[in-house]
């Protein structure tokens, strides 16, 4: 909730403008304010259920990290196409199940929604 109230300030220094016509600072001000609502309901949903412990499971986050890295590191030297299904497949490792047949369909989803990105919204992806 700091972290948006701190993003969400500093846009504030940037024109807002109007829906039909939005400056720079409307997107990030919106986006802080739906991290900063998100944050209270968090918050007072926490005061109603019962607490359990946290546990954290070093492997699991280490699996997480080496997906993201290598996601990064194969979308900049091969493809994103290469680097989408290895984040997909790595990453699932840290879960309860691991199912090839889930694992294809989304990358193949992931696949599809970034061509959508690069083909509809003009971005400039490395797929292929």
């Amino acid at each position: 909730m700091a972290i948006a109230l701190l993003f969400g300030g500093v846009a504030t220094n940037y024109s807002i403008g109007e829906l039909s016509r939005s400056g720079p600072g409307l997107f990030p001000v919106m986006i802080s304010g739906f991290l900063f609502l998100i944050g209270v309901l968090t918050v007072v949903r926490s005061h109603f259920v019962e607490q359990v412990p946290l546990d954290y499971n070093v492997k699991n986050i280490a699996l997480i990290l080496l997906s993201l890295v290598g996601f990064a590191v194969l979308s900049e030297f091969v493809n994103m196409i290469v680097g989408i299904i290895f984040l997909v497949f790595c990453s699932t490792f840290a879960g309860t199940s691991y199912s090839v047949a889930r694992n294809v369909k989304i990358s193949i989803g992931l696949i599809l929604i970034a061509f959508a990105f690069k083909n509809f919204l003009g971005l400039s992806l490395p797929l292929y």
